[in-house]
């Protein structure tokens, strides 16, 4: 039986919230990048390189998930990196000045949904006193806490850790062991509950977490086995997390067993 936490660390996409795949170039952000660049670049060229900078990215963050210790690219990097290196310098610098709000729209999800049970398991946490933190790498974490903000969520949160915003990416422990420190927990106290094994258990590893919890996603379903890295418990969803809170507290009932984070 793993032992109760003091704290809380969960990963976002997979973990927090989910949604279904989405078009790597959308009819939205195309017509908001042809307008900005004054029509310098062809809708349909932006599509194909939004499409074709996806994927790039993705495989780039493969890879650099397996250095060791990988950082995130600022928002102007990725768009010159992946997106625009063909388009006239004028379109380009139109890019860079807006990079951030850009990144924003390309991350921002209108079918993010909570993923189920997530709720109830967090003000299960939040009742027992466990401070939580968000640790997550995306190209754009305002995009997620605006997120968890309008799903009535983020008072639950002590810290938001995003890798845009902080500089490391998973599997890099940094991002862990710094929404530890936010939360004044030592992290051999903490759960890291994540969907990806090469990230987020690798992570949770290096980090010497108290407990790696797996949370099956898409994701997760999708990656390859890491032989020799195995999660201290697998869960389908926030329910599993509540049962094994549950069980770690010793309330079989459900009743949170309160104790002192200080």
């Amino acid at each position: 039986m793993l032992r109760l936490p003091r704290a809380l660390l969960l990963d976002f996409g997979g973990v927090l919230a989910d949604a279904p795949p989405q078009q790597p170039a959308p009819p939205v952000l195309v017509r908001r990048l042809f307008r900005l660049v004054d029509g310098a670049v062809p809708s349909e060229q932006i599509a194909r390189d939004l499409t074709e900078g996806a994927r790039s990215y993705a495989l780039w963050r493969d890879d650099v998930g397996r250095t060791g210790d990988p950082v995130e690219l600022p928002h102007g990097r990725v768009w010159a990196d992946f997106v625009t290196r063909s388009w006239p310098k004028e379109a380009r610098d139109a890019v860079e000045r807006e990079a951030t709000a850009l990144a924003y729209a390309w991350t921002w999800r209108e079918e993010w949904a909570v993923r189920p049970g997530i709720p109830e398991a967090l003000r299960h946490a939040a009742g027992a006193g466990l401070p939580m933190a968000v640790v997550s790498n995306t190209l754009c974490g305002a995009a997620h806490r605006d997120f968890l903000a309008s799903a009535g969520l983020s008072d639950l949160f002590g810290a938001e850790f995003y890798s845009d915003e902080a500089g490391p990416r998973k599997p890099n422990p940094e991002l862990a062991l710094l929404a530890a420190r936010a939360l004044a927990v030592p992290i051999g106290d903490c759960w890291f509950v994540g969907d990806s094994v090469h990230r987020d258990v690798v992570c949770a590893r290096r980090a010497g977490v108290g407990a790696a919890i797996l949370m099956r996603s898409p994701r997760t379903d999708r990656e390859a086995a890491l032989p020799g890295v195995e999660p201290d418990a697998r869960i389908e969803d926030g329910h599993g997390l509540l049962a094994l809170l549950r069980r770690a507290g010793g309330n079989p009932d459900g009743t949170p067993s309160r104790r002192r984070t200080t």
